[in-house]
């Protein structure tokens, strides 16, 4: 008999999101009056339409498509060198950072590449992550095999907790242990804190004094408005040898359904093998890519490209303020219900703590039944989550105002 992956069975209950959609099942199937009236602010998806400028591009790629001259089949799986220039000389060369065409890996989901490029890094490694954390982090370590079993509080033996709270600023101490791969998200999800230069500075000078490799996921990026935050790990001397970014087109071009993302691996990174050679790890990220991967379709490629034009760039900014402003709206009204409140400044989350006595699925449970709204719990993003919800201000300013409302009725 074929024998499974035994890892997966590690995995504790259902994966965040659908066991989010489970209960506002139950809810909406048993309420009819209040799934009338639900207004989801818990899953990251954006909500405005996409921009002009995209539009316009993926209908003339559409039109290109449907001609001998202009047709494409199979496309470079890495991208192609049309997006990889843009992403390169926009996101990075015209902000005097060092990111070579080539070291750009065009992809249909940054969470997609947070998975995959454990495909690339042996299984001894120590993996530190965040705490609260991106439940994908944890998850894609368990199903490789990279950690133990897990215990009540959902922690995996294997992996190293890096507590993130109200103490710290959201923003993990160094370990005084030894680790080889660390995952960082700034702009945070879910508490959409930020990290300092300094305090990223930290982090290079660890990963440079150990050997490790950051995993810095950036999907937030275009949301800094403090112009003191770093938007991109390689602001910090070093990094290229010793981090890997990801980034999306999700978040900041509305292309959740339309999926492109990227991911950054610079040719100075280097890893051991085990007889202790040194090699780098672009060319096997470029391997993996020929070998798993088909590339991204031509057509979404070219509306990611137009998001980089003088149009697109404009309407992203557009777009982001959209946002922006709902958050400043949500954190307010959060506050004056006397609720402890943060992010919302430099992200499209605010992090929340729960009253005292409540736990976070308590107060789903309540935003849900009595006032027909749906945010995340945040113990969903690991046991420092306890006692916190998050809520997205992906939404229309209608439903944002309307939320901030009904906080006020509910708190």
């Amino acid at each position: 008999m074929a024998q499974l992956n035994s890892h997966y069975l590690k995995l504790k209950a259902g994966y965040l999101f659908p066991e989010i959609n489970r209960r506002v099942k139950a809810f909406t199937d048993a309420n009819p009056e209040g799934a009338a009236r639900l207004i989801r602010c818990g899953i990251g998806d954006v909500t405005e339409p996409l921009p002009e400028a995209v539009r316009e591009a993926l209908h003339k790629a559409v039109d290109e498509m449907g001609t001998r001259s202009g047709f494409r089949g199979y496309g470079p799986e890495q991208g192609y060198e049309f997006l990889r220039h843009a992403i390169a000389e926009n996101d990075y060369r015209s902000k005097g950072l060092e990111v070579a065409d080539d070291e750009i890996f065009v992809s249909d989901g940054s969470k997609c590449d947070c998975g995959n490029i454990l495909d690339i890094f042996g299984h001894d490694n120590r993996i530190a992550v965040m705490d609260p954390v991106y439940p994908v982090y944890v998850d894609t370590n368990v199903m490789a095999g990279h950690t133990g079993e897990g215990d009540d509080k959902g922690l995996y033996s294997g992996l190293v907790y890096l507590p993130c709270n109200a103490e710290n600023g959201f923003v993990p101490a160094i370990p005084k242990e030894k680790v080889d791969i660390i995952y960082l998200c700034y702009p945070n999800n879910p508490t959409g804190t930020v990290a300092t230069r300094g305090q990223l500075e930290a982090w290079v000078a660890y990963a440079l004094a150990n050997d490790a490799v950051i995993l810095f996921d950036a999907a937030y990026e275009a949301y800094i408005k403090d112009s003191s935050i770093p938007h991109s790990i390689y602001e910090i001397p070093g990094a290229r040898r010793c981090a890997i970014e990801f980034r999306s087109f999700s978040k900041n071009g509305g292309f959740t359904g339309v999926r492109c993302a990227f991911t950054v691996v610079p040719k100075d990174l280097l890893c051991t093998t085990s007889s202790g050679e040194k090699k780098p790890l672009h060319p096997l990220w470029n391997r993996r890519f020929s070998t798993k991967f088909n590339g991204v379709g031509y057509i979404t490629q070219r509306g990611a490209e137009a998001l980089y034009s003088p149009q697109g760039k404009e309407q992203v900014a557009a777009l982001v303020e959209h946002y922006m402003g709902n958050a400043a709206i949500l954190r307010a009204a959060a506050a004056k219900c006397g609720l402890e409140t943060f992010g919302g400044e430099n992200a499209p989350y605010i992090w929340v703590r729960a009253p005292k006595g409540s736990s976070s699925w308590d107060v789903f449970d309540k935003m849900l039944n009595q006032a027909n709204v749906v945010i995340t719990p945040g113990s969903g993003f690991g046991p420092a989550g306890e006692g916190y919800f998050r809520i997205s201000a992906f939404n229309s300013r209608a439903n944002v105002e309307e939320v901030a409302r009904r906080l006020s009725a509910v708190f």
